[in-house]
């Protein structure tokens, strides 16, 4: 496999004639790349007027891997032949090197510029390339790949600190200025009476901010190179690797895409959720840019408005930042009414509504960017759970957030910097059981859950949001916009075929849910096979007709495990038991009244493992936040 890497461009704030002064102190030998024992000019020419020179040098690199690992390929040192191409007339310096040693089982192959930067004639700007075909190496191939990158990357590391090292000695010695190449005055004649076409170089242009244009840029301004100080500064701080990466990437939907393609933020997010893997960032970018084109996410979300009925009844908004400068997002998830607002607006219209704050959020981050000083690509999310309970386990509200999630993380990956989960009670780790399974590893270990009050305490809220945005039902000073939420009446509900109408998923599907009657002084039961101790029984039903008395049983005997209550005809009921030994359970719903009574019921049992899965990793996700604090 061949290994790349290409640079961003690197910018020099010194002359031309002044970096290449500097530049030719490396040679032959330079302590501070101990890794180049000498280089021997081979071949070297000079035109008369002195404004092209060539130059060919053989250079003897110390082999700096493992002792074993030298001995099986037998040698300590290996040779490289670069030739350079300096031109004083178009200020430019050409540099190309590869292996000498080893050509037959490894191709080396690095090319460089020295160029003067585009819109500031004293700066000099450097980018360079290198190529790495490792075909047969004694069947230790992936080792030496990984050797030679890494040893690689480390040169390339200290490449800008060498030069100003020598740029500081020339200061010392009193060189600030050299001279640029001048033509004679007979080749200025001869130039104007024989004028030629001139050859100059390529023309380049560099980013200095990011474009602020939803998100996109077009295929000519992708085609600008990427400045080192640019990113470090809008896009954050990125090892050689990654910034190749990201460089790599951007050509290739340049290439592509003659149209808008993502901004510098929106790659950097997409190869980050993908390892830096190029290839798989590139192929899962692209389904999202489709995924939006098809579903004409841009142009429905700037003619969004946001439902009165979520507008009344929503808990959730932005809310000022975190220390780290994130926007944060705050959400009452414990007193949101999942039923009310799915039976109002349907799953669509809270797929929309996330779509829309996730789009402010990318929005926020930007103007944090621009306004902070530093790159700012993330939000934090503050969920407090007071008032959660069996209700917000209703299926079709289970389902509907994990196709939300599903398409978050496929078109919003790494916009998730920390999530704190505040007065979590005792049903959320089935809530989380549920729900984990479909959020990514990494997403996972952003998450810091707190019970009961703990978050007031040391380690709590005020370290990572500032306490004057605290908000005021937390304890804080702080006056939020947020509604805060409730039931939404079941007068505003509209019928399933309303909801067909409005393009909504069927909330009553009944490959999910079991419709039944239970006629009068009968009980209706399901019975449920518990194989272990500590498995979690859940159930989700509604009464559509008269009432009924509920209670959950064990064992032949069935002998009561729930206290029995009555559900009322219209109610919504979910609730949820933690087997304590194995063995047969049982639902039962009791009808007592006049007429028939009619029920629509769904039930899923958590086994133990999953159970304590869940547990656990609400324990490891509050440790690995506390731990990276």
């Amino acid at each position: 496999m061949v290994q790349k890497y290409t640079s961003p461009v690197r910018v020099y704030k010194y002359p031309f004639e002044l970096i290449m002064k500097a530049y030719e102190r490396r040679f032959p030998s330079c302590p501070q790349i101990p890794i180049v024992m000498n280089c021997e000019v081979i071949s070297e020419w000079e035109s008369p007027d002195g404004s092209l020179r060539k130059t060919e040098r053989r250079c003897k690199l110390h082999v700096d891997a493992p002792y074993l690992l030298k001995k099986v390929i037998g040698v300590d040192h290996v040779f490289f032949i670069q030739k350079n191409n300096l031109n004083f007339r178009n200020r430019t310096l050409e540099i190309e090197a590869y292996n000498e040693s080893f050509a037959n089982r490894v191709e080396v192959l690095e090319t460089c510029r020295y160029f003067v930067h585009p819109e500031n004639d004293d700066w000099t700007c450097f980018e360079q390339t290198a190529e790495v075909d490792i075909k047969s190496f004694f069947s230790i191939e992936h080792t030496i790949e990984k050797l030679a990158m890494k040893q690689y990357s480390a040169n390339i590391a200290k490449g800008k600190e060498i030069l100003e090292h020598f740029i500081q000695q020339l200061k010392e010695e009193g060189v600030t200025v050299v001279p640029r190449w001048v033509p004679s005055p007979e080749q200025l004649e001869e130039e104007r009476e024989s004028p030629q076409e001139a050859v100059s170089p390529d023309h380049v242009t560099l980013c200095s901010k990011p474009r602020r244009n939803s998100g996109q840029q077009t295929s000519q301004e992708c085609q600008s190179q990427l400045d080192s100080e640019y990113i470090q500064r809008y896009l954050g701080q990125l090892d050689l690797m990654q910034e190749s990466k990201l460089v790599q990437l951007r050509k290739s939907f340049a290439q592509l895409h003659k149209a808008k393609v993502p901004n510098d933020s929106t790659l950097l997010r997409f190869l980050r959720a993908r390892g830096f893997q190029v290839d798989k960032a590139r192929h899962f970018l692209s389904e999202s840019l489709s995924w939006r084109k098809k579903h004409g996410v841009d142009k429905m979300l700037s003619e969004y408005k946001i439902p009165p009925i979520v507008e009344s009844y929503f808990p959730g908004g932005w809310h000022h930042h975190d220390k780290d400068l994130s926007p944060v997002y705050l959400l009452r998830l414990g007193q949101m009414d999942v039923k009310g607002l799915l039976r109002t607006v349907g799953e669509d219209g809270l797929l929309r509504l996330t779509l829309a704050t996730c789009e402010e959020g990318l929005r926020l981050t930007e103007e944090a960017t621009l306004t902070s000083g530093s790159p700012v690509s993330t939000w934090c999310l503050l969920v407090d759970l007071e008032g959660l309970n069996m209700r917000h386990l209703w299926r079709p509200g289970i389902r509907a957030l994990l196709h939300i999630i599903e398409i978050v993380e496929a078109n919003y990956p790494e916009t998730l910097g920390r999530d704190l989960i505040v007065r979590a009670p005792r049903v959320f780790p089935i809530l989380w059981a549920l729900v984990s399974t479909f959020i990514d590893d990494v997403t996972r270990t952003k998450f810091l859950f707190y019970g009961g009050n703990d978050f007031q305490g040391p380690g709590g809220l005020s370290d990572y949001i500032p306490e004057e945005f605290i908000p005021d039902f937390l304890g804080g000073p702080c006056k939020t916009a947020v509604c805060e939420g409730g039931l939404v009446p079941k007068g505003l509900y509209l019928t399933e075929a309303e909801l067909g109408r409005e393009g909504v998923h069927n909330l009553t599907d009944d490959s999910i849910y079991h419709s039944v009657v239970v006629p009068k002084s009968q009980t209706y039961e399901v019975k449920i096979d518990i194989s272990e101790p500590g498995a979690v029984i859940t159930w989700d039903f509604d009464v559509t007709k008269d009432d009924v008395i509920f209670t959950v049983c064990h064992g032949e005997g069935r002998e009561k495990v729930e206290v029995p209550f009555k559900c009322r005809d219209g109610e919504s009921v979910q609730g949820s038991h933690v087997a304590a030994a194995a063995g047969p359970f049982y639902l039962q719903w009791n009808h007592q009244g006049d007429h028939k009574a009619h029920l629509m019921y769904f039930y899923e049992v958590v086994s133990s493992a999953d159970y304590r899965g869940s547990m656990s990793s609400l324990q490891s996700a509050s440790s690995s936040l506390v731990a990276n604090r």
